[in-house]
C-alpha cells in the first residue's frame, strides 16, 4: 500500500513539474528561476518534453502535408533523424555547462539540461497541432504554416536566451555571447568527435588488414 501511495506520489510530483512548462513559456525569467533554484523542475517533466519534442519531428516528417513537406521515407534513415534532433542537444548541454563553467557561470549541467527540456515546450505546442492543421490548408494559405513554425522556434529561441540568462546569472549581453560560444563549441565538438572515430576505423581496418595479412602468410 505504501508502495503504491509513494508511486502516486511520484507521478503527481511529476505531472505538477510537467504543467509548471506552461507557467516556464509565459514568465521565462521568473520561470526558469524557480525552475532551477526553487526546485520547481524535474528532469524527468524534461525527459518527456524532449521526447515529445522528438516525436513531433518524425510525425511532421510524416503527417504534415505534401504541400508544405515533401519527403520519400525509402530514402530516410530514422536513426539518423533522432542521432541528429538529439545529438545537438546533449553536445549542446555540455558544450554551454563547459564554457559557462569558465566564466562564472552558477548552473550545473543538470540544471542546463533541464531548462533546455522546459525551452523545448512552444516547439511541441505548436508545430504538433500544424502537422493536422496542414492537412486543412491549401498552398495559398501556407504562409500562416510557415509562420506558425518559424513563430515556435523563435520562442523556444528566446526562452532558451531567457533560461542563460537566469541559470547562470548572467546579463543578456553576455548570455547571447555565451550561446554564440556554445555553437562553436559544438561545433569543435562534433569535429573531435568524428576525427576520433575516423581515426578508430582506420586503426581497426590496419589491424584486420595486418590480422589477415599475418593468416594468409603462415597459414
Amino acid at each position: 500500500m505504501m508502495l503504491i501511495n509513494n508511486k502516486r506520489k511520484n507521478i503527481r510530483a511529476l505531472a505538477e513539474t510537467l504543467r509548471y512548462s506552461l507557467y516556464v513559456i509565459t514568465h521565462p525569467l521568473d520561470g526558469f528561476w524557480d525552475l532551477t533554484h526553487e526546485n520547481r523542475g524535474s528532469v524527468g517533466a524534461a525527459n518527456i518534453i524532449i521526447a515529445m519534442a522528438l516525436l513531433t519531428q518524425l510525425f511532421k516528417l510524416q503527417y504534415t502535408s505534401f504541400l508544405f513537406i515533401k519527403i520519400i521515407w525509402e530514402h530516410v534513415n530514422v536513426a539518423q533523424i533522432i542521432l541528429s534532433f538529439l545529438a545537438p542537444i546533449f553536445i549542446g548541454c555540455l558544450a554551454n555547462w563547459g564554457l559557462t563553467t569558465l566564466f562564472d557561470g552558477k548552473g550545473s549541467m543538470k540544471q542546463i539540461y533541464m531548462a533546455v527540456g522546459y525551452a523545448l515546450t512552444p516547439y511541441v505546442l505548436i508545430q504538433f497541432p500544424m502537422i493536422f492543421i496542414s492537412n486543412l490548408m491549401t498552398a495559398e494559405e501556407g504562409a500562416f504554416y510557415s509562420y506558425s513554425i518559424t513563430f515556435s522556434l523563435i520562442w523556444c529561441g528566446i526562452l532558451i536566451v531567457s533560461a542563460v540568462m537566469m541559470i547562470h546569472d548572467y546579463s543578456l549581453s553576455k548570455a547571447i555571447l555565451m550561446l554564440v560560444a556554445t555553437i562553436v563549441g559544438i561545433m569543435l565538438i562534433v569535429f573531435v568527435l568524428l576525427l576520433f572515430f575516423s581515426l578508430v576505423s582506420d586503426a581497426v581496418a590496419y589491424f584486420v588488414s595486418l590480422y589477415k595479412e599475418i593468416v594468409f602468410r603462415f597459414y
